[in-house]
């Protein structure tokens, strides 16, 4: 029985799930209910804002579900400039939101750290203000990098990263990308982003063909076990033009069944790991319109608004729907703080919302 598992203290692999794979819309009622109690205890039901700056579509991956892997043909390959990202930050920081993500195709080259040292140091200097003493929070998204990368992107200013693992299933990781792509060096760079100071983030794609409710079981043990601070999760969407797009699993159908799923997966983490932040993603909104306002009732407290400049957002499509690409910033701005008004929760402005977990995990090795 649901309720009972949900009474336990912990919960093994089969627990978890017994919960992910819940149908009857009353024990996934009780889940979400569980999930938002959880939430409200451990992390409050504030909401933080992540200004999401997509800031190049240059990429040297192939993983085979991406709409900017670098064997796709994308309509135009670009990179902002410092000024065109100051801006975007600036404008972050004087509509309160505290933080932004610069997010990018992969890439480790020394020209693209240096620019990436370069643009985070003056992020920090360009947006101190009464309210932000230490200028704006920085997120980055940016693959993988070398210890050396990692512990320069720290020391530049930036203090919270995302690598996302996207299943820890070995087969599936394998069946996802080219063989130059390991799943054990994706492991490797988890732990050398903790050991560079970083608050560490990731997360799976949820519905990948031949993916098993046990594989996001153990997807959820491996990020308790990782000691990861913060997730970013959504639903497997496959780019029609990658070697991962079956015509079909976009079948209103299907795309309810991985929504559904999704959602519980965000419950389901909360549940589990308590005081970590969960994003509602735009992948999610891209599946239902008000996708990310369920994300929230599902136990999330992140939400990451689009503040890439208008004319580059239609050439940094990973997958198809991807909503808010002709929308400008302000617009943005208005229509997420009224979605999570909708929900009855708060944004908490002029906050870098930094995930309780950390400094709950950097307390226990003092």
């Amino acid at each position: 029985m649901i309720t009972d598992i949900l009474e336990k203290n912990d919960f093994s692999a089969a627990d978890l799930a017994e919960l992910i794979s819940a149908e009857n819309n009353d024990d996934i009622e009780f889940i979400r209910n569980k999930a938002y109690e959880v939430m409200r205890l451990h992390v409050g039901e504030e909401v933080y804002y992540r200004g999401l700056i997509e800031f190049s579509n240059i990429c040297t991956s192939d993983c085979y579900y991406c709409g900017i892997r670098k064997s796709n043909t994308v309509p135009k390959r670009y990179t902002l400039t410092k000024e065109e990202i100051l801006t975007q930050a600036k404008w972050c920081a004087g509509e309160g939101y505290g933080s932004l993500v610069l997010q990018s195709g992969e890439r480790n080259d020394e020209r693209f750290i240096e620019y990436l040292e370069e643009i985070i140091t003056s992020i920090k200097n360009e947006t101190k203000s009464v309210k932000l003493p230490d200028g704006l929070g920085v997120t980055l998204c940016v693959g993988e990098q070398t210890a050396n990368n990692y512990k320069r992107l720290f020391d530049a200013g930036a203090h919270r990263y995302l690598l996302r693992i996207e299943t820890t299933n070995r087969e599936l990781f394998e069946k996802i990308h080219p063989e130059t792509q390991s799943f054990d060096e994706r492991v490797n760079c988890l732990k050398l982003i903790k050991e560079a100071g970083f608050q560490l983030g990731t997360g799976v794609m949820i519905g990948i063909p031949g993916q098993t409710a046990l594989d996001l079981a153990n997807d959820l043990l491996f990020f308790r076990n990782m000691d990861v601070d913060m997730i970013g999760m959504g639903p497997f969407l496959a780019n029609r033009n990658t070697p991962m797009y079956i015509k079909g699993n976009d079948s209103e159908d299907e795309k309810q069944k991985i929504y559904r799923l999704s959602l519980k997966m965000i419950a389901v983490a909360r549940i589990f790991l308590k005081d970590v932040n969960i994003a509602s993603t735009t992948a999610l909104q891209a599946m239902y319109p008000f996708g990310r306002e369920e994300g929230l009732r599902y136990g999330a407290n992140i939400l990451m608004p689009q503040l890439t400049p208008t004319e580059y957002r239609k050439d940094y499509q990973l997958y198809d729907g991807k909503p808010c690409i002709d929308e400008d910033a302000d617009d943005c701005a208005e229509c997420l703080e009224a979605r999570v008004k909708f929900v009855g929760r708060q944004v908490a402005f002029d906050s870098w919302g930094d995930s309780k977990h950390f400094k709950s995990r950097v307390a226990k090795s003092q």
